[in-house]
């Protein structure tokens, strides 16, 4: 079943990784690798885990909301650490760097110095 425009649009025109199937269409792995070098992090399973969150969250939820964000991430990371742990891997705060891997807008507020970036 078609989940976008342009698969309605045209058909077979976009070629979705297993592995990722809420990532947005124009997303690819290669396109996280590269914006993850820039910013000089490795991608390691664990930053896999959170662009597959991340994806999973934005297309359950049509405007997210930054708190509701961070609530879910800490019950989903909480095994490992939640938000500090996440903090941690990344640098740039893991909703508005982990949108930007994941190739997603990050919602209002995730890049304010003040709540969800530690840059």
């Amino acid at each position: 079943m078609a989940q976008s425009m342009g698969e309605i649009m045209n058909p077979g025109s976009v070629v979705r990784d297993a592995e990722f199937p809420d990532a947005p269409d124009d997303w690819t792995r290669e396109q996280a690798i590269a914006a993850a070098q820039t910013d000089a992090v490795t991608l390691s399973d664990d930053h896999w885990d959170m662009i597959k969150a991340l994806q999973d969250y934005f297309a359950r939820h049509e405007k997210p909301n930054v708190r509701d964000l961070h609530d879910a991430l800490e019950e989903a990371f909480h095994g490992r650490g939640g938000l500090k742990y996440l903090y941690g891997i990344f640098p740039g705060g893991p909703v508005a760097q982990g949108c930007r891997f994941a190739g997603l807008q990050a919602p209002s507020g995730a890049v304010d110095k003040s709540f969800g970036s530690v840059q």
